[in-house]
């Protein structure tokens, strides 16, 4: 591992790249020269997403969604190598006066220090500590979400997986004048977590059922499952799960027909339908980096790891570590 020190040229800076699949490694780079509407961050942290990250790290992004899968800021191309990630927050150290020595957040990978468009970057509002803006992609994902599930004042709403997106969906939910909203996860221990954001929790056996909507965030068949399971007559259940390669069956032939159930998904990459004509991207990241400013979300931040060690914890997550949450990257 080379040694990685907080004093490094002026234009040299350090990124993790995904060498092959199941395996990292740390590269130096030399950065661009920042144009006039250019600027040039330094980080201080970033995010590692469980979902699609991990999905990418492994090699299981399929084929036919290489280009749509795409980083904003990616290098390189699927399987590997490649330098991928979304989720970092740092200092801008020159560009534009008005963004001068403001933290901002940026959909930019896992890298030391970086070169962007001004417009890329967005400012974190006051009150929001920049560790916690690492939640920044996952909080717009939620939203997302709400947006395309279209909850209702009053609704009881299940939540199937208590991985950071789905939480994150379930305390906006949570938010919603007369709604009940229970999380449902196997792993017992994020009860504590759940009732930190202010809703229920239950494991799938004890669950809720006749749910007007089901969010469907766990990541694996058996969770959808269970979502088909709670939702009652004419509900819709919300998939916000990405497979990858990865093909999943499901029992349609049960009730799914006699209730009337809808399945639909939801992709962050478009704004949702209903917001699209009056919401830009950046409009929708403004209101998830405003939404952060609570601190019962810190919740969510559970690890915690320098830069340089980056390599060996994409190989701890994509193990397992069911513990885990949100896991913050650290730069000096």
């Amino acid at each position: 591992m080379p040694a990685i020190h907080s004093r490094v040229a002026p234009g040299e800076s350090w990124a993790c790249w995904v060498e092959a699949p199941g395996r990292a490694g740390l590269r130096q780079a030399t950065l661009a020269t920042p144009g006039p509407g250019d600027v040039l961050v330094r980080a201080l942290h970033s995010g590692i997403s469980r979902g699609t990250e991990l999905l990418v790290f492994r090699g299981e992004v399929p084929e036919s969604e290489h280009e749509r899968m795409r980083a904003p800021f990616q290098e390189g191309s699927f399987p590997a190598p490649l330098k991928y990630g979304y989720a970092s927050v740092g200092v801008v150290e020159q560009g534009p006066q008005a963004l001068l020595g403001r933290t901002v957040f940026c959909l930019y990978p896992h890298q030391t220090r970086y070169v962007v468009p001004a417009e890329a970057v967005h400012p974190l509002p006051e009150g929001l500590p920049p560790a916690r803006a690492v939640l920044a992609a996952n909080m717009e994902t939620a939203v997302n979400a709400l947006w395309d599930a279209a909850p209702r004042v009053g609704d009881r709403i299940s939540v199937v997986g208590a991985g950071v997106v789905g939480l994150l969906a379930a305390w906006l939910a949570g938010r919603m004048p007369g709604c009940e909203v229970e999380v449902v996860d196997t792993n017992p221990e994020r009860r504590a977590v759940a009732e930190r954001l202010g809703v229920d929790f239950a494991s799938p056996q004890h669950a809720r059922p006749d749910a007007d909507l089901v969010i469907h965030a766990s990541g694996n068949a058996e969770g959808l499952a269970t979502a088909l399971r709670l939702a009652a007559f004419e509900a819709t259940v919300l998939e916000m799960s990405w497979y990858g390669r990865q093909a999943v069956t499901l029992p349609l032939g049960e009730a799914f027909h006699s209730r009337r159930l809808t399945l639909r998904s939801s992709q962050v990459g478009h704004v949702s339908l209903p917001q699209r004509a009056r919401w830009s991207h950046g409009r929708r990241l403004a209101l998830a980096l405003a939404l952060l400013r609570d601190p019962a979300l810190d919740a969510l931040l559970t690890d915690a790891a320098p830069f340089e060690e980056l390599p060996a914890v994409l190989q701890r997550l994509a193990a397992g570590a069911p513990q885990t949450l949100c896991h913050r990257i650290d730069y000096s």
